[in-house]
This record gives C-alpha cells, structure tokens and sequence, in this order.
C-alpha cells in the first residue's frame, strides 16, 4: 500500500506540473499575449470610469457644501440670474 500511495502522489503531481507548464508556455504565444494585452486594456477602462465617475461625485458633493447647485441642479444660467439682478 505504501508504493500505490508514493505512486498516486508522483502521478499527481507530474500531471500538475504538467499543466502549469502548458499555462505557462501558452502565455508566451501570440493568443496568450493577446489575450493578456486586452485584459490590461480592460482593466485600464474600467479604472479610467471608476476614476471619473469618483470624480463627478466629488465635484457634485463640493458644489452642494459650497452652495452652487440651487435646488440640486448645476447652476448652467447663470448669465440669465446675472442678468435678472442687474435689471432689477
């Protein structure tokens, strides 16, 4: 029983090696590098909208705390309030 035992772990573990290595071999192909060049792609979108929508919340926040959004909405007539004060 002690040889099966020895056995079933060096098999396993020659079919582990087995594996990885072929992992390892098919990121250096041309598909493998590919493949790894669009996830970074990905990723690097996903964090540049992760970025600005942190932005826009920020921005939105700061305009709340510092009084430029009357009613919640973004203060873009403002030329026309401008106006309404100086003619009155």
């Amino acid at each position: 029983m002690n040889r099966s035992l020895w056995f079933v772990a060096g098999a396993g573990a020659g079919v582990y090696a087995m594996v990885r290595g072929r992992r390892a071999a098919e990121v250096f192909t041309a598909d493998g590098l590919r493949d790894r060049v669009s996830g970074l792609a990905v990723g690097a979108r996903m964090f540049r909208d992760e970025v600005a929508a942190g932005r826009t919340e920020k921005e939105t926040e700061l305009r709340h705390q510092l009084g430029l959004m009357p009613h919640g909405t973004p203060e873009l007539g403002a030329g026309r309030h401008r106006r309404e004060e100086g003619s009155s």
